[in-house]
């Protein structure tokens, strides 16, 4: 693929991420409902303040298609090119991976294991370091963060199969 050729116009990017707010806005507007938006007698309800946030949102994603359908010859300029898309995949998809390593509800590697992996990856792969430094400074850091989070400020981080080997719960 050609790295200067755009991937799509910023008209295209401001719609589409305005019909995606002005969605979200919605939602929001609707489920308020659901859970009361009026003033009740003893004040709002629990939907008052979130139906009147999700309507700011849908206004001003109604402005932002306005203006995004007016921006004239602007409207046509790249939004990104593929060889910057290109470089944010490059961080973006394996930070989905190590978040779905963290976060995933059937197997977790935990948070520990998987932020070395992810250190280790990172420091290989655009870094171009050999294995001398990499596992030194992807296990020191967890280490560390394990000392901190777990031993001094008593707060459990989510654990994995080697946590759970070696006795930390």
């Amino acid at each position: 693929m050609e790295e200067n050729k755009p991937v799509t116009s910023m008209r295209v990017a401001e719609l589409v991420m305005a019909g995606l707010f002005l969605a979200f806005g919605a939602l929001v507007m609707w489920d308020s409902r659901r859970l009361g938006a009026s003033w009740a007698d003893d004040g709002p309800q629990a939907g008052y303040f979130p139906f009147y946030i999700g309507l700011l949102i849908v206004v001003a994603s109604a402005a932002n298609i306005f203006r995004a359908l007016n921006l004239g010859e602007k409207g046509r300029k790249a939004f990104v090119e593929w060889g910057q898309l290109r470089m944010v995949l490059l961080v973006m998809v394996p930070t989905v991976v190590y978040v779905a390593l963290i976060a995933n509800p059937w197997y977790s590697l935990g948070i520990y294991l998987a932020s070395a992996l992810f250190i280790a990856f990172f420091m290989w792969h655009l870094g171009k370091y050999g294995p001398a430094k990499i596992l030194p400074v992807s296990l020191g850091v967890v280490v560390f963060f394990f000392l901190m989070f777990e031993i001094w400020f008593k707060v459990p981080l989510p654990k994995g199969p080697i946590e759970a080997a070696l006795g930390f719960h």
